[in-house]
């Protein structure tokens, strides 16, 4: 089946590029263009018409790649013509009248550039990620990982494991011959390498996940005491509805903001007090568990009501900055005792020290971004099987001990099945159309 999809962003521009893979590539450049298809890698400018009846469509630009030597493997070209939907749609309608020719679903390009050998899953999945990239962090990770060093990293693993394997199944082939005792000791130092490897890159603090998803903030605190109003301000717009009347909000509201290349998740949520209301109650439950699922919490209360309930003060631990609001309706100083506490004092009403705020978010950013070459999980994926290569990593050393070789090659096996899934050197088909499915159509 040959494959065909707008490549380049939906909505009218200068330049639109239609990608074709598959067998008929070429018929379709041919039956489009009445020529021969051009030199291989050689931009070539045709006039493009409609099949069967031969009215111009578009003068563009067509490049043609033989396969194997594609994005695909197979027999591609991309179509390069003016933006307009109406040249889109009379391209795309004219290929669909070529036999076996379909619209690509989401991710499908990428998905046969996996399937024929061209890329590994790790640099399917950072080519999405670098698609969908909003900031240099997250456009610098996707690059480091299609750039292959996680994938060696854990094919190296894979290696290690997998000869490892080849002398405990040559113990169970051959139980009448006792493995000589070098090999035996590298199989030990050799498992015990891999464990330590693997707690090292699960011992990453989610870095990776954060970079990539973003940084949870959430801002909490008591009813009217400036919440919806701090979201706005960040937010160089109006998000939330700010109102006098206590407990307007009463649903998580999230906006996704870019502070200094950081990706950061802004969330408002409901006030923190006593309710009978239920609706309300619903809205404070959601907030308090927001709150344990942020990296950071913005505990705003107002500067002249500083009662904290018991609620409030469980909120204010290492990973939280008080944020006293309304500083400019105080008569006074502020309690010593709050002063002892990590704060802020502003006034959003008169934009008084926002950019103190702003500093000790990105400070707290920064410190949570610590970045280095060795960042190899971005995804919860990755994770979920590296714990579990490593938990049949330790049933495989605890059995290879007590010599039951028969059930220790078994864990060695989905060992080393956990991490072949995590770069796609298994069967992966179970988990290929939720990666794919992330994808635009077209890519």
């Amino acid at each position: 089946m040959t494959i065909y999809a707008l490549s380049s962003g939906p909505g009218i521009s200068g330049i639109a590029v239609v990608r074709v893979s598959g067998e008929k590539t070429s018929e379709v450049i041919e039956s489009l263009t009445g020529k021969p298809v051009p030199k291989p890698r050689v931009a070539t400018l045709r006039k493009i018409n409609k099949i069967n009846t031969s009215e111009l469509i578009d003068e563009g630009i067509i490049l043609w790649f033989p396969g194997p030597e594609s994005y695909t493997g197979e027999d591609m070209a991309e179509i390069q013509v003016h933006g307009s939907k109406t040249v889109i749609d009379a391209l795309h309608t004219s290929i669909s009248y070529i036999e076996n020719c379909r619209l690509a679903e989401p991710g499908e390009f990428t998905k046969l550039a996996f399937q024929n050998g061209k890329i590994n899953l790790l640099k399917a999945e950072s080519i999405a990620d670098l698609i969908s990239s909003e900031t240099e962090i997250q456009r610098q990770q996707a690059i480091k990982i299609m750039n292959g060093k996680s994938a060696d990293q854990f094919n190296f693993l894979r290696e290690k494991l997998l000869k490892i394997l080849s002398h405990i199944e040559a113990k169970i082939d051959f139980p009448d011959e006792d493995l000589p005792n070098d090999i035996l000791k590298e199989i030990k130092k050799s498992s015990d390498e891999v464990i330590k490897n693997i707690e090292k890159i699960l011992n990453d603090q989610n870095v990776g996940e954060r970079i990539r998803e973003g940084f949870k903030i959430a801002i909490l605190g008591p009813t009217n005491a400036g919440k919806s109003s701090l979201l706005n301000h960040l937010s160089n717009r109006d998000v939330a509805i700010v109102s006098e009347i206590a407990g307007t909000t009463r649903d998580v509201i999230e906006t996704h903001l870019n502070i200094d290349g950081y990706p950061v998740i802004v969330s408002d949520t409901a006030g923190i007090r006593e309710s009978k209301n239920e609706i309300e109650r619903k809205g404070i439950k959601l907030s308090l568990n927001r709150a344990e699922e942020a990296d950071l919490k913005l505990v705003v209360v107002d500067a002249k009501n500083l009662d904290f309930t018991d609620v409030l003060k469980g909120l204010l631990d290492e990973n939280a900055i008080l944020v006293i609001n309304k500083s400019d309706l105080l008569d006074g100083d502020i309690d010593p005792e709050i002063k002892k506490l990590d704060h802020v004092l502003i006034s959003i009403k008169e934009n008084l020290n926002i950019d103190e705020l702003i500093l000790k978010i990105k400070n707290n950013l920064k410190n949570k971004f610590i970045t280095s070459d060795d960042i190899l999980i971005t995804r919860e994926r990755h994770r979920q099987h590296l714990d579990q290569c490593l938990e049949h990593l330790k049933n495989f050393n605890k059995k290879n001990e007590d010599e039951d070789f028969d059930k220790a090659a078994e864990d060695l096996r989905l060992a080393t099945r956990h991490l072949g899934m995590i770069v796609g050197k298994v069967d992966v088909e179970e988990i290929l159309g939720s990666i794919f499915n992330d994808f635009c159509i077209g890519k």
